[in-house]
């Protein structure tokens, strides 16, 4: 219960708390660049502070809040099985990119050539839709099918996405390693939800928390999702004065 003494009448602590966000991992998987985010120890797990996440969380929610309401794109990243489901349905309820799978490497360093797959992705599905496969021959059509299901589990998520993202948002940036090191050699701010395990200096806005937990990893993106959406409404009312 030390985690629950941090406390000032501040509701956000209350609700990390209540989702699990204080766990972390044990002292031995400490990377040393989050020590500072660390409250104490619980048996063998430490506890991070939670004055100090929600702080985190705010400015995270506040720096999205912002790309919204410039109308620019937020790539969302994580592909660990807690993450999955509720990334994926926060990304198509924000209209925004995202990868889920397995992070396929230039995804941002050789973005011509993720372009270029995108946009055969939309070809090969268009004339699918409008019914034009029939002109092929039963085993053209049976590869073309299979191209089309390799292109949507690689870039299905990237659809519609005309040009690298604005930023990253990344659940476990440890997992992520490799999307979080593309970013960084282009010059793109991470945000990301991230244990006591992960590198807090390659993250711009990090959110240090508990990254295993569902329940922690839905609270935290329906506060991203909130935060973004009242980004967008500011921008449309800016676009209708």
């Amino acid at each position: 219960m030390a985690a629950k003494t941090q406390e000032k009448n501040n509701p956000l602590i209350d609700k990390l708390f209540s989702a699990g966000a204080h766990f972390g991992y044990t002292k031995t998987r400490r990377h040393p660049s989050v020590s500072r985010f660390i409250f104490g120890s619980k048996g063998s797990v430490e506890l991070f502070n939670l004055e100090q996440t929600a702080a985190c969380l705010e400015n995270a929610l506040g720096v999205l809040k912002d790309f919204a309401s410039k109308r620019q794109t937020v790539l969302f990243v994580g592909a660990k099985a807690e993450a999955r489901g509720a990334l994926e349905r926060v990304a198509r309820r924000l209209n925004q990119p995202y990868v889920s799978g397995r992070w396929i490497g230039g995804t941002l360093t050789n973005w011509s050539e993720v372009k270029k797959r995108l946009a055969r992705l939309a070809e090969l599905t268009t004339m699918r839709d409008k019914g034009e496969l029939t002109k092929f021959t039963k085993l053209e059509r049976l590869l073309i099918d299979r191209e089309i299901t390799d292109l949507e589990a690689m870039f299905g998520g990237l659809r519609g996405l005309e040009r690298p993202p604005a930023a990253l948002f990344v659940v476990d940036p440890r997992h992520e390693h490799t999307a979080v090191t593309e970013a960084r050699k282009m010059g793109l701010p991470v945000i990301a939800l991230m244990n006591s395990d992960c590198d807090a200096s390659e993250i711009a806005h990090p959110i240090p928390g508990n990254d295993a937990s569902r329940q922690t990893i839905e609270f935290v993106l329906e506060e991203v999702a909130k935060a973004f959406e009242a980004g967008g409404v500011a921008a449309a009312q800016a676009a209708s004065v």
